[in-house]
């Protein structure tokens, strides 16, 4: 069975992203995958490293600020390893990821291409394309989404849920690793 593990990059619990990645993760019980939601404000990096070891896939999620992903979310990117000069870990290699971001309008949609270029790039993560990026005409309130959000996200889920298991049946796309 396939595990997803939602991350949620905002500076408290709750809250439209939290909300966005819940949906998704909904997408990916519904496709028949295991999940589970890290807060990344109420948790340690030692516990996020062992979620995202145990997970085939990752939803990163964080709001939008100046443009770009949450501190939060950088600082678990910064500290993970991937298996190069010296570091005897690789938590993400050989897995799938979703980008999931929210922000007050849609001038920052483009934000997720950078967290997307990082994980690909930097990290070789096999990311589904396109992100998911929620402004706030896509809830209905702080921790509920909009229909119309709620069945995009779990379609990002299910196709999340689809890729992991590509990726994971593929001796190709999870033996590939950072080029630098």
């Amino acid at each position: 069975m396939t595990s997803v593990l939602g991350l949620v990059g905002g500076p408290a619990p709750g809250g439209r992203t939290c909300a966005a990645v819940s949906g998704v993760l909904a997408g990916a019980t519904n496709a028949g995958a295991m999940t589970s939601l890290v807060e990344l404000s109420e948790t340690s990096s030692e516990q996020v490293t062992a979620a995202i070891e145990a997970a085939d896939a990752v939803v990163f999620g964080s709001p939008v600020y100046r443009a770009t992903y949450s501190a939060l979310l950088k600082q678990v990117l910064e500290t993970t390893e991937r298996g190069m000069w010296g570091e005897t870990s690789a938590p993400l290699r050989g897995k799938a990821a979703a980008v999931v971001l929210t922000g007050a309008s849609g001038h920052h949609f483009l934000a997720q291409n950078d967290l997307r270029n990082v994980l690909a790039g930097f990290f070789a993560v096999q990311v589904l394309s396109p992100g998911l990026y929620l402004d706030q005409a896509g809830f209905l309130d702080r921790t509920t989404l909009a229909p119309d959000s709620a069945a995009l996200a779990a379609a990002h889920g299910a196709a999340l849920t689809a890729l992991a298991a590509a990726v994971r049946g593929s001796k190709a796309l999870s033996a590939l690793t950072p080029q630098v």
